[in-house]
């Protein structure tokens, strides 16, 4: 997605650590250390800075191989800053989502992650800035249950899953039988739970042409707002950040 020599990362130094000293077949943070080495991964996530077909992004991508992708405290704080670092740059926001949901060696730390990256993009919505997820194959869980679906755009990958329980579980629980495709990414379109369905060798020109379409105005001065006020009496109020659109 990024143009060459242009991916500046952020945050790249952020580690998990055990808290809850938590062992399931191995210790949680014998399992951190083997995982980091088999990677070449910190963690989850990656985050960053650069730029997609010339215009500037701030970008995060989740790394599947890494525990299931799953979202733990660092996944959280890495793109909880991201965010936050679009919304004072006036940045558009893509996250690339493949994850197994929240991270359950780290208990309620993995849950409370869902509420502080909801958090950071509400405060990017407030802003009037552009947020695109992007669900590759599989977004679930606590993914699927926060950032994943918050998107102003959400985009899907073809026959991705992109589920929050998984279908087993739901079939038991509701002692039901369910449609073939569901929890795909077709089924979602089909409901209207994503916006579009595009294949990765095209992503990069639809994410283009999005973000051009989406470019916030810079904001005017007051004295500006004050000449707008005495020329129209319909002119836009000073509270509200404008938008326009490419051809």
């Amino acid at each position: 997605l990024i143009d060459a020599h242009s991916w500046m990362p952020i945050n790249e130094g952020l580690h998990a650590t055990a808290p809850l000293k938590f062992r399931d077949r191995k210790k949680y943070s014998d399992r951190l250390r083997e995982t980091q080495e088999k990677t070449g991964h910190l963690d989850a996530v990656e985050t960053g800075i650069g730029k997609l077909d010339g215009l500037p992004v701030a970008l995060g991508v989740m790394e599947f191989q890494f525990i299931g992708g799953s979202m733990g405290s660092v996944v959280g704080e890495k793109l909880t800053r991201l965010i936050e670092h679009a919304t004072r740059e006036r940045l558009p926001a893509i996250i690339v989502c493949a994850s197994g949901g929240a991270r359950m060696q780290e208990g309620m730390l993995s849950l409370m992650q869902m509420a502080k990256v909801s958090g950071a993009l509400e405060r990017h919505r407030e802003a009037r800035l552009l947020y695109i997820p992007i669900l590759t194959h599989p977004t679930t869980g606590g993914v699927t249950a926060s950032f994943a679906m918050l998107g102003d755009i959400i985009i899907a990958e073809p026959k991705a899953t992109v589920a929050f329980t998984g279908g087993r579980v739901i079939e038991q629980t509701l002692r039901e039988k369910l449609p073939e495709n569901y929890q795909t990414s077709e089924y979602s379109f089909a409901h209207g739970f994503i916006d579009a369905i595009v294949p990765r060798t095209q992503l990069k020109k639809t994410l283009a042409q999005l973000i051009s379409l989406h470019q916030p105005q810079p904001l005017l001065a007051s004295s500006e707002f004050d000449a707008l006020d005495s020329s129209d009496s319909h002119a836009v109020p000073a509270q509200t950040h404008a938008f326009k659109l490419s051809p």
